[in-house]
């Protein structure tokens, strides 16, 4: 239910005609119309919510009775107003609502009723304080039909994906073999991590946040639902209004964050900052949504929720520089690890953006220097860098040739002044920081995607969801599997090792194996049980090497201690 009150000098209102065929025709006395003064006029639409009659009465005489408290009203003038909604209840139910709370509220007012599903016209004058016009709304759910949950069973089936068009190595096909990850329409376009992709997804992580401890970054969280305020002032509203998710609580306008830089911010401005304490280097994977079509999403590639692996340096002007070719180091560092080359692009200044042609001269010319210091071939985009500052952009080449852009670096003066961050200097003066976005993954659901079908699904073994898998020759060496198995546990922590034991053919096991692009295949005979030895596949690789436990393991461990 919605309704408007209106504290009012006077109304007076009369019936024009019929605005429902089935509303029963008026006496005289009602056709002349009606007035009050010195009155509470409810302008009220009841809504199809509004099933629970008896509830949504009670709600309604109470907020009533609060606003005419407050004003000192004795006069009440219940008022049919169905364009306050687009979602009006059936004309049965909104009587009965009006009749219950006619009666109630005549136990304390004095109470005149509009005609009901009539045009009608009316002049009114109000007295115009600030508790003259209130807009509220009640929601009171109403019991729900009994539903045929098989019917809603088959709406939620997992989204089949049509492979005719896809090359065997998409990282679509690949996670559906592997077991890594599943998409389903009650959340389009986010992603249902299985085990095995969330091992590998956490991997990507662990490996982040080792590397960025080591290079100084502090790592923080920020929360997923803010304030439309915040968005406001950093400038995304204006933006990325159309891409943001909103919902609201007690009556504040709330975005599920598209971006993670305004939280991280806040936590900036929490408490006063020293030029000691710059460069202050603040690291967030934070997860963030952005409305897209449907018809735009794909696989890992194009999502609607995706982990940013953000991080925010605030330093002075003198570091810019210097922060930026730290950045491109680490940049180095995470897509060598992974044999990438890349490209690098820088992108100027857009026609839409905020702040001052001054400031931008000043972003643009750090990191134009630091290109060109380090003697990096670059293409030059004009106006396409971010609203609040230039970039530099690095795509990725994979292994089929092509390019992906996913880590940028962003000089940005403008949004340290909206927030008006501020650190105290030698001079004891406050000045202003310089903020640099970055990231390295960019999207970390597409890195993982690229990542996929740059190795074909065959991962380094650090990554590999399974890296170990030991099978049974024929039943006679259950017993012996298992003990390879909790050896291999013993001796490398945290390994993730499975074993086969089914009574199948070994060739119908290792092609099990396969399909999930397992780096490291052994099989057990009485021969590998007689002699101690173990006889490994390697990678997919047909030859079969037979191996001391000892020398598996030591190579075994050094590959995934190392990271290769």
């Amino acid at each position: 239910m919605k309704f408007l009150s209106l504290h009012v000098d006077h109304i007076r209102f009369k019936p024009l005609k019929k605005a429902l065929k089935k509303i029963q025709d008026l006496t005289d006395e009602e056709k002349e119309g009606g007035e009050s003064k010195e009155a509470l006029v409810i302008l009220t639409a009841v809504e199809k919510l509004d099933k629970n009659v008896g509830e949504v009465v009670k709600e309604f005489v109470k907020h009533i009775k609060d606003i005419a408290g407050q004003v000192k009203a004795e006069n009440i003038v219940l008022y049919p107003y169905a364009h306050l909604s687009s979602n009006l209840a059936s004309p049965e139910i909104a009587t009965e609502v009006l009749d219950k709370a006619d009666k109630e509220l005549r136990k304390d007012f004095n109470v005149v009723r509009a005609p009901f599903g009539y045009y009608k016209e009316f002049e009114l004058k109000v007295k115009g304080h600030p508790l003259s016009e209130l807009s509220r709304e009640i929601n009171v759910l109403g019991e729900e039909k009994e539903v045929d949950s098989k019917e809603l069973l088959r709406g939620i089936s997992k989204t089949n994906l049509d492979t005719s068009k896809l090359k065997d190595n998409d990282h679509r096909i690949l996670g559906q073999q592997m077991d890594l990850f599943s998409f389903n329409e009650t959340a389009p376009g986010m992603v249902f991590w299985h085990n095995n992709g969330l091992v590998i997804r956490d991997q990507l992580v662990n490996f982040w946040k080792g590397v960025h401890q080591n290079a100084g970054y502090r790592q923080v969280s920020t929360p997923q639902i803010l304030d439309k305020k915040l968005w406001q002032i950093s400038g995304h509203w204006g933006k990325y209004r159309d891409n943001i998710f909103l919902t609201e609580y007690e009556k504040r306008q709330f975005a599920v964050k598209p971006m993670n830089c305004p939280g991280g911010i806040l936590i900036y401005k929490n408490n006063p900052k020293s030029y000691k304490d710059l460069p202050l280097k603040v690291g967030e994977l934070g997860v963030v949504h952005r409305q897209e079509l449907s018809g735009v999403l794909g696989g890992l590639f194009r999502v609607i929720q995706f982990t940013q692996d953000d991080a925010h340096i605030y330093c002075n002007e003198k570091q810019v520089e210097i922060e930026i070719g730290k950045i491109m180091d680490l940049v180095d560092l995470f897509y060598s690890k992974f044999g990438f080359k890349y490209e690098v692009e820088l992108s100027t200044r857009p026609e839409k953006r905020i702040g001052s042609d001054k400031l931008w001269d000043k972003a643009e010319k750090a990191l134009k220097n630091i290109l060109e210091k380090r003697k990096i071939k670059y293409k030059l985009n004009k106006g396409d860098g971010a609203f609040y500052g230039p970039k530099i952009d690095f795509h990725l080449k994979d292994s089929l040739g092509r390019t992906w852009q996913c880590g940028t670096i962003q000089v940005d003066f403008s949004m340290p002044e909206r927030f008006d961050l501020e650190y105290t200097d030698k001079d004891n003066k406050k000045k202003r920081p310089v903020m640099i976005h970055r990231t390295i993954y960019g999207s970390l659901e597409r890195f993982l995607g690229i990542l996929l079908e740059h190795y074909s699904g065959r991962l380094p073994t650090w990554l590999a969801p399974i890296q170990v898998k030991v099978l049974s020759f024929t039943d006679r060496n259950e017993i012996y599997v298992n003990k390879i198995v909790r050896q291999l546990q013993d001796e490398i922590d945290c390994l993730r090792v499975e074993c086969d034991v089914r009574q199948t053919t070994v060739p119908s096991k290792v092609k099990d194996a396969e399909l999930m692009k397992i780096p490291y295949i052994i099989v057990i005979g009485d021969k590998e049980e007689r002699e101690g030895t173990l006889a490994v596949r390697v990678r997919g690789d047909k030859e079969i090497k037979n191996m001391k436990f000892k020398d598996f393991v030591e190579d075994l461990k050094e590959e995934i201690e190392d990271r290769i």
